[in-house]
Parts: structure tokens; sequence; C-alpha cells
């Protein structure tokens, strides 16, 4: 673990999966664009003081007051011009970071209010990761890995009910990199199958879909997600540790003893019918240590539930979910798992490995990036 200090960690590629555009905007954009138009409800006005607001209201333990802070970003994000922007940054944001291959999500829904219309608001965020992707691969901007490929999905909001417009417009724009659906939004008394429609339309058009379940909301969020609507990955799915003991009890009533056996005797855990379902199917779990902290959905880094389900070796994936909340990076989740959950440059290149193999791409482009950038990047 000695070789990992930030810069080596900052160099080697990443894959992340689950990023939120309007969760991931710099500081000072959100700054200049709330100029720009006439925006007048930031909280602070310089960089300093406005990135600290973001994260000290992120760092609530409630999930629904963490969603409360996307009011100021998406406030800012109503024009072509500004999605553009924002997704441009994005895209050289992760490069920067070492993140080779992104599939950033955002609800087109929220973006209405300056007149665009859907197709629109995806066609300016297709330019702007588009822009940021040539100026990678041209040399104009920095990348230690020297290359990104950034694709854009498709989120409802699972409050509204605009789920089976949001998913006819990911097929529609499939053509143009966008990978794939997600519902996102509180998940307490909005269930998934209230877009059962969505999901069923989905599928019948071989279109790829996730969906925020298991976060804020129990196994029966994580049921209902695989088993009603049919999800391929499970954005975050955290509390299927709630299915899971260790002789005889709950594996949550001493997380850090559990995690320690883990390493030592796998085999010691039951899992419960759904848990091994999930196993058993490699249904990927997109996970994000620090905003889980902040959300309440772990209690720490230490005791963050990844590393248990990876030593379990269920498909577990690394993540951000918002850069700008929780005042993180790829490079800055790798390193608290290093520094703090005893992780090495094996078990970054496994979840790096499996993101890519779960990554809404054709497969002979996965196996390329595993085979040809992944793994000569971690076995060198």
């Amino acid at each position: 673990m000695s070789e990992l200090g930030a810069e080596q960690i900052r160099s080697l590629p990443k894959v992340l999966l689950h990023d939120h555009l309007d969760g991931g905007v710099r500081p000072a954009t959100v700054l200049e664009l709330a100029q720009e138009q006439g925006y007048a409800a930031l909280p602070a006005d310089d960089v300093a003081s406005l990135s600290a607001w973001f994260a000290e209201s992120a760092d609530s333990g409630s999930l629904v007051r963490y969603l409360e802070t996307f009011a100021h970003t998406v406030g800012v994000m109503q024009t072509a011009d500004a999605l553009r922007r924002t997704a441009r940054e994005c895209v050289l944001d992760l490069a920067a970071d070492g993140v080779v291959y992104a599939e950033v999500r955002y609800a087109p829904e929220q973006h209405l209010e300056g007149g665009l219309g859907l197709d629109e608001v995806v066609a300016a965020v297709n330019e702007g990761l588009r822009d940021g992707e040539r100026e990678v691969a041209q040399g104009e901007a920095e990348a230690p890995a020297g290359r990104i490929r950034a694709r854009a999905m498709l989120t409802a909001m699972r409050h509204a009910a605009r789920s089976r417009e949001i998913a006819e417009l990911a097929v529609r724009h499939r053509d143009s990199e966008v990978c794939g659906f997600d519902i996102a939004g509180a998940e307490d008394g909005f269930p998934p199958t209230r877009h059962l429609g969505a999901f069923e339309f989905l599928r019948q058009a071989n279109a790829h879909f996730t969906i925020h379940a298991g976060e804020a909301f129990g196994l029966a969020s994580i049921w209902e997600a695989i088993q009603w609507c049919g999800a391929e990955r499970l954005g975050h799915g955290i509390r299927i540790v709630d299915d899971i003991t260790l002789d005889g009890s709950p594996v949550t009533d001493d997380l850090a003893g559990a995690i320690a056996r883990a390493q030592e005797e796998p085999g010691a855990f039951a899992l419960g019918e759904l848990a091994a379902y999930v196993r058993d199917r490699r249904i990927p779990l997109e996970m994000c240590p620090s905003s889980n902290v902040q959300t309440g959905a772990a209690p720490s880094i230490e005791e963050h539930a990844i590393r248990l389900l990876d030593a379990l070796r269920f498909r577990v994936t690394l993540n951000t979910d918002n850069r700008l909340m929780s005042a993180t990076s790829m490079s800055r989740e790798a390193q608290l798992l290093v520094e703090r959950g005893g992780w090495g440059r094996t078990e970054l290149r496994r979840v790096a490995v499996k993101a890519m193999k779960s990554a809404f791409l054709p497969f002979d482009e996965r196996l390329a990036i595993i085979e040809d950038v992944l793994k000569p990047a971690y076995d060198g």
C-alpha cells in the first residue's frame, strides 16, 4: 500500500458508473452562471464559501436534505450554453482525475425552466461531452491516462410522472452516446414500481437501465428494483447487507467486526435469498462511500459495506455520486479506502475491472478497455 500515494492513485485509470452532472458542477461555474443568468438565490458569493456551503449542507445524515442542495446547481443549468459548459467541464475534471470511462447521469426534466425542450437539453449535454472528449484526445487538457470516453444516462425523477417520456427520450438518443436510463430522488414513499411502464418499454426496446435502490430505503427497495422492474444495476444498493448474517446475527450489528472477519473467513457468512440472488446474478452495485456517509446510509468509511461486499465477492464498483456535494473525486474515494480501509492496488484493480464489465457499452469495447487500458496499468 505504501506505493499508493495521492499521485499514484490519480494516475491509475478509473471507471465511473454513478456520477450526477448537476452534482459535480465547479463552484466557480455555479457563481459565473448565476451572475450571467441573474440567479440570486445562491447562499454564498465566493468560491470558497460556496464550496463549503455545499459540503456542509450535504453532510446532514439525511438523503432528503442532501437532495435539497441540488436546487442551486440545477437552478443555473437552464440554458443550452450552461448545459454544454457544465458537461464539457465534467469531462475535463474526470479526465484530469484519471477516469477513462464515465457514465454521467442527469434528469432532462429538471432543465426546462429556461424554455428548452427535452431533446434540446439532451443535445446540449451531448455537445458538451463531445467537446470535452475532443480536448482530451487532442492533448489540450490534463489527463493522466491520455483518454476518456464519456456517455450520458438520462434520469427520471421518482416523485414525478414523466418516467415513460424520459425512457422514450433515452431510446431516441441512444445512437448519440446516451447509454441508458435511471430513476432517482427520495426513495421512501416513491417505490420503483410506480414506473413499471417505463421499465417495460425499455426492456422491449433492448435498452439498458439502472435504478437508485437500497440507499435510504431497505431490502424491499432492492427487491422491487430487481424482481419487479428488471434493473441491470443498482444505484448504491448498500442496504443489501441487511440480508447477510454472521454467526446467526445481522452483520449490521457489528460491521467493523464483520469486515475484519470477511477478509479471513468469507465462508462464515450466510446470505439471505435476495443477497444470494444479487451475488449469483452478478448484479453490479454502484457504491458511493463518501455520499453514503453523508446521507447516513453508512456510519463511516471504515465501516462502509463496500469492503464487506467486496470481500464476499459481490460485483462492487466504486463511484463518486456527487463530486461537488461530497467534495470528492474518484481519486479521493480510492484514497479514503486505501488509507482508512486497508485497500491496495489489487482491490482498486478489481473494482475498476468490475465496473468496466458492468458498463452500458458494447462488449467488444468494454473488453478493449479492460485488456488495453486497465490491466496494463494495474499489472505493470
